[in-house]
């Protein structure tokens, strides 16, 4: 089990059974209550005594106990256990410590000095000859390199993997040696079970006797040429030249020490049989508290790298952090924990009111209660002051001047009866002029000026004869806060503002004039601020900034201190003034930060800063103390760590290239933000980048979890930040490839696509045939029907013309020449011999013949005779490709199609020159009948009309046939007839 205690007293239980230790070398009183005390031990899963603490430079605190290794994230412990067929036990860690390369380094009790790098233990005795039976102390020398000692080789230095002898085993004592150091000059010390203190210098060791406390010699710890030497009857410190008592305090003198440690403040920790002791030049302090820890045997100490100071024992092992607050309660010897109105003077004094009445002041180690003119029997409200003195606000004693004269302090009082407003004052104020406004709890504001007292109330312009603050800006303008809104006096004239004028709430409890000029307002719905003569609430801001506000004021930081009803917060001024508050620039403080209550106190002045720039709070437990530049040093961020990817449950290698086999339905990542001192407090952002456009919110979630990510490259980053919300500069990335489904793979797609296509060949030419099937079997009937048709037109109709003809060429041979009938009879012949001849030709064209290409050429040549074109018209016949057979019903089309635009060309164009081309294309049989006449109405071009032009008689040869008929007519550059066969269709599949 966890045991939290928000701010130990650290003083409620010393040694000897008092609160602190004075002696005559005036040990210090100044109260460590800054720390927060954690405490671990069984139930928090850390089992056994405590022997040894280190961290490691990834952030982890790694303990060793009687029971084995562990290693902590701030909040769980880990079992850390040798892994492999070699693998050594890990049951009992005497010693840790951090080599030079950063690996730690693992004590065990019998021929095993461990190093764990990569995530693996090795044994570094392997290689030492002779075999080492047992390493019995290590220290960390002045280079960083480990110094060890052991029972067979004496003392050692080991670096690089490899071990030099600096002490033989035969120079040593037969007393094990369990304790090292080396001083700045280079001497190696070393402290034995039962045998003493010895150092060596230059391969010459030496014994020291004279002036040791004990002989058994539990820690040496090094200062510059110094050390400080713990033995089990009490510390002594070698200075130089000898042993020596001299600046050791008689309480270390007489504590038997196990461990002692220097932190970065230049304190001494003592880890003592009878608990922590602390050593600094105010003093010694036992910080001991009321766990059951209390007087019990610390045998480890170690300051992390944020600060935090670690102790363990039989009990456990427990941590004291600087929480940036010390506070004074009944336990430092104050007499309420609860205290009210707090004022810090120019002496360097701190003046306090504690709720259940009375008036103190604090100053260092001085503490005092003011009983002058009846203040130790009333209760204070407020508290101000100026140069001449402090001014007290009384429940039911009015107004109350103090100050010194002759060396004393003198008081002065003004009640109802010297014409002070009221008894009850709540606000006091006074302004740069000397005058001292005094605001009542219900009659208004008393001025004194000039030994004159004048009172306001609402019937002069307050808001309310209740005046809970008073403030002078800058210009000079007196401000007045009250439940009913806020008020302003300046050249005689009052002002109001409400919540109609921008004021979160109604209620004014408090006002602060920070460094620029700006006027803070707290009213009991948020805060806000009054610059350029308007009333604002700032911007975007936090939800803890909405509540009751108790107290305002500006540190030396530029930042603002902000009590509420609920906590304590430090903004950044400028920031909030601009509405652009970003994840640091805004701190909560509570009792994880050594305040033993978050909630304000309503009082005027409950949030104060000192001469020296601390910030006075006064809270409903403790009045507590922070030094704003001291918190701003605490910038450690946080060391992010990825512990483990998962897909769909399915566990993926961090630390390799991550690869999954294929896109998961849930990708998770779990890390871990490193920041011992308050790990509840670190905060992430994270990114996958391939993924998410941005960064994420700011989260407390220690996973990331994604759906349906598909295939491809990703890198996953995480930052953190720590209590103090400094942001660590540098990501913590993981790159992963999530590889595809196999139908996703570039290759399935590509077959897809490739048989798609394939498919729709298919289909396509399937489709090809069947139409040039359909328009085959169209044309071979077409062409049966002809040529029975010419059969019967040739064995019926044109053998009876030939019949006919014959007997009337005998009929006209018998005929004289003279015969009237003779000349008609043979005009008769000669029209029957045309006829017969067209019938001839009509019959032959419906023939199929071998010649039906050249027929087509031929047939286009011979139209210039039949329409006995003039000489003057140029006409040519260009054939293009390689002629081949043509359906003949198709040609017969074609020729149609043709010799209609020609007849065109030759009737209505009045052309000069007439082509026909005739190309045979790969693809298509193409047609072009071209003259340079004078064109086509483009009327009937639109209308499609056939008029004496026959072009729909034209697209209807074409499209029965498959073709398309495209024309082309210009009233400058003529008519383009162009008619496009497939060839597919054209051509004669059998030919």
């Amino acid at each position: 089990m966890i045991r939290r205690i928000a701010r130990d007293s650290l003083f409620a239980l010393l040694v000897l059974a008092s609160v602190f230790i004075r002696e005559a070398n005036a040990i210090s009183q100044e109260l460590p209550s800054q720390y927060v005390r954690e405490r671990w031990g069984d139930d928090g899963g850390l089992h056994g005594e405590v022997y040894s603490i280190t961290q490691t430079g990834d952030g982890y605190l790694w303990i060793g106990t009687e029971k084995g290794l562990f290693r902590f994230d701030g909040s769980k412990f880990f079992p850390m256990t040798a892994q492999g067929p070699a693998a050594v036990p890990i049951i009992q860690v005497p010693g840790l410590l951090v080599d030079g390369q950063g690996n730690l380094v693992v004590r065990l009790p019998e021929r095993n000095l461990l190093r764990y790098a990569n995530g693996a233990f090795e044994n570094t005795l392997s290689s030492l000859q002779p075999r080492e039976l047992a390493i019995t102390a290590m220290a960390q020398a002045n280079d960083r390199a480990l110094l060890v000692s052991g029972l067979s080789n004496g003392t050692l230095r080991y670096s690089g993997g490899r071990f030099e002898t600096l002490v033989p085993v035969t120079a040593l004592p037969a007393s094990p040696i369990i304790s090292l150091a080396q001083s700045t000059d280079g001497r190696i010390w070393m402290g034995t079970r039962d045998a003493g203190l010895f150092y060596a210098e230059q391969g010459r060791v030496t014994r020291v006797t004279k002036g040791l406390p004990g002989r058994r010699i539990n820690s040496l710890l090094a200062v510059g040429t110094d050390v400080w030497i713990g033995t089990d009857a009490g510390v002594a410190r070698w200075n130089g030249t000898e042993v020596t008592a001299d600046g050791v305090p008689l309480l270390l003198r007489r504590s038997p020490a196990l461990a002692m440690m220097r932190d970065r403040h230049s304190n001494l920790w003592i880890g003592a049989t009878s608990g922590l002791l602390r050593m600094n030049p105010q003093g010694v302090a036992s910080l001991q508290g009321r766990e059951s820890n209390a007087g019990a045997p610390v045998n480890a100490v170690f300051e992390d790298r944020e600060g935090n100071l670690w102790s363990g024992g039989p009990w456990g092992i427990e941590r004291l952090s600087d929480g940036g607050f010390t506070t004074y309660g009944r336990a430092e010897g104050l007499p309420s924990d609860r205290n009210g109105a707090i004022f810090a003077d120019s002496e360097g004094r701190t003046w306090f009111a504690p709720i259940e009445g009375g008036l103190y002041w604090l100053k260092e180690e001085q503490r005092e209660r003011v009983t002058e003119a009846g203040l130790g029997s009333d209760i204070v409200y407020s508290i101000g002051g100026g140069k001449d003195g402090l001014w007290v606000g009384r429940q039911r004693g009015g107004l109350t001047h103090l100050y010194s004269q002759g060396g004393k302090l003198t008081a002065e009082n003004f009640t109802q009866a010297q014409g002070l407003a009221q008894n009850s004052v709540y606000s006091i104020y006074q302004s740069r002029d000397g005058t001292v406004w005094a605001g009542t709890l219900s009659r208004g504001v008393s001025k004194l000026q000039g030994g004159r007292i004048t009172t306001y109330s609402a019937a002069d312009g307050l808001a309310s004869n209740t005046v809970n603050s008073i403030l002078e800006s800058s210009d000079g303008t007196m401000w007045f806060a009250t439940p009913d809104g806020l008020r302003s006096l300046s050249n005689g004239r009052w002002r109001k503002y409400n919540v109609r004028d921008g004021l979160p709430g109604d209620a004014v409890t408090c006002l602060s004039e920070d460094s620029r000029g700006v006027l803070w307002i707290g009213t009991s719905g948020g805060l806000a601020f009054f610059s350029g003569g308007v009333i604002q609430t700032p911007r975007r801001t936090s939800e803890l900034l909405h509540g009751q506000i108790f107290g305002v004021v500006e540190d030396r930081t530029g930042w603002l201190w902000v009590v509420t009803s609920e906590q304590v917060v430090h903004v950044n001024r400028d920031r909030l003034l601009l509405g652009a508050l970003t994840d640091g620039d805004l701190r909560e403080y509570g009792v994880d930060d050594g305040l033993r209550s978050g909630e304000g106190i309503r009082r005027d002045r409950s949030v104060v800063v000192d001469p020296q720039g601390r910030i006075w709070i006064s809270m409903t437990n403790g009045l507590s103390v922070t030094d704003p530049a001291q918190l701003a040093d605490r910038t450690v961020p946080a060391i992010v760590h990825i512990l483990s990817i998962s897909a769909d449950s399915r566990p993926i290698d961090v630390h390799s290239a991550s690869k999954v086999p294929s896109p998961p339905g849930r990708l998770t990542f779990v890390y871990s933000g490193l920041s011992l001192r308050n790990p509840d407090r670190v905060r992430f952002r994270y990114q996958l980048d391939g993924y998410d456009r941005r960064w994420s919110e700011v989260t407390a979630a220690h996973e990331a979890t994604y759906t349906n990510i598909g295939p491809g490259s990703y890198r996953f980053r995480v930052i953190a930040s720590n209590a103090d919300g400094v942001w660590n500069p540098e990501e913590t990335v993981v790159g992963l490839e999530i590889a595809p489904f196999f139908w996703q793979t570039w290759w399935f797609r590509l077959s897809v696509v490739s048989t798609f296509g394939l498919g729709m060949l298919a289909l396509y030419r399937l489709r090809l045939h069947q139409v040039r099937t359909h328009l085959n079997r169209i044309f071979e009937e077409r062409l049966a029907e002809r040529t029975q048709i010419a059969q019967e037109l040739h064995d019926t109709l044109l053998q009876g013309f030939l019949s006919a003809s014959m007997q009337l060429h005998v009929v006209a041979d018998r005929l004289p020449e003279d015969s009237p009938a003779k000349q008609p009879l043979s005009g008769v012949l000669e029209l029957m011999r045309r006829v017969i001849d067209e019938g001839r030709n009509t019959v032959r064209g419906m023939r199929s013949s071998p010649d039906a290409a050249r027929d087509l050429q031929q047939a286009f040549s011979r139209i210039r005779d039949e329409l006995d074109l003039p000489d003057d018209v140029g006409f040519r016949v260009i054939v293009g490709g390689q002629a081949r057979p043509l359906h003949p019903i198709l040609r017969d089309e074609v020729y149609r199609i043709g010799r209609e635009a020609l007849v065109n060309a030759v009737q209505h164009s009045g052309a000069k020159n007439i082509e026909v081309e005739l190309e045979y294309k790969h693809k298509e049989l193409r047609l072009l009948v071209r003259d340079s006449g004078s064109g086509i109405d483009p009327q009937v071009m639109r209308s499609r009309r056939e008029g004496h032009s026959g072009l729909e008689g034209m697209r209807e040869r074409a499209e029965r046939i498959g073709g398309r008929l495209h024309v082309y007519s210009s009233a400058t550059a003529g008519t383009e007839v162009e008619l496009t066969v497939p060839s597919r269709v054209a051509l004669n599949p059998d030919r």
